[in-house]
């Protein structure tokens, strides 16, 4: 009875998480106008025109999103999708091979305190799961300065260690996981295969206008059913 009451409860928590205003979903299901180049298409763009110059590093393959980083890049692979939001979640499902990890966050371009917008998210894979506040941890252009001038600086060691918090994790390598990431206020929570692996809270997270979310991928990624929530 009490494993029963567990699951009910843990249900029913996932869906108050995501039962906010439906921004956004895509399942891919579709084709590429010129398969040779890439186009996702449904609102998604990517870094490759100026990362990976003439590289293709997503496709469409039968309902699928296949991307990777190509060789020639000088940075990993990110793709980017609108989300005016300020409290919400993001959730897909992905399969990443051994060793391989993928990123999600959240970015506001137009923040100007920051390097290249970029606020808060999470990393997963080789066992663990991150939560960061870039903004007002590494991607801050005042702490990017001090790091540039002494990055074994004692005092900024020990600030940009609490503006991450890591969980383990196992995942199974090549079988689809359901990821999600949720934002409320200062804090992020993540859940993998509707399981709360772990919640971080720091004060960056709050930025009032999350513009965009950002997917960042290693070598190789397959992601699938992608839905964003606004839960204002």
């Amino acid at each position: 009875m009490r494993r029963f009451l567990t699951a009910f409860i843990l249900s029913v928590s996932v869906h108050a998480e995501t039962s906010g205003t439906l921004l956004f979903s895509d399942d891919f299901s579709r084709d590429e106008a010129e398969p040779l180049k890439e186009n996702i298409g449904n609102g998604w763009t990517t870094n490759s025109g100026w990362r990976a110059p003439g590289k293709k590093q997503a496709d469409l393959q039968d309902g699928i999103l296949v991307a990777g980083t190509d060789p020639s890049a000088n940075h990993a692979l990110v793709l980017f999708h609108p989300a005016a939001l300020i409290h919400g979640s993001v959730e897909f499902r992905f399969k990443l091979a051994d060793g391989e990890s993928i990123g999600i966050e959240f970015a506001d371009a137009d923040c100007k305190s920051v390097h290249a917008g970029h606020l808060c998210g999470l990393t997963i894979g080789k066992g663990r799961l991150t939560l960061t506040d870039m903004k007002t941890g590494g991607m801050d252009l005042k702490i990017r300065e001090r790091r540039t001038a002494d990055k074994n600086d004692p005092e900024l060691i020990a600030l940009l260690k609490t503006k991450t918090q890591s969980f383990p994790i196992k995942l199974s390598p090549d079988d689809w996981h359901t990821l999600r990431l949720t934002v409320n206020g200062d804090s992020l929570s993540a859940y993998v295969d509707e399981k709360e692996i772990g919640n971080f809270a720091s004060e960056g997270i709050a930025h009032p206008t999350k513009k965009e979310i950002r997917l960042n991928i290693g070598k190789a990624a397959s992601i699938d059913d992608v839905k964003i929530w606004k839960n204002e």
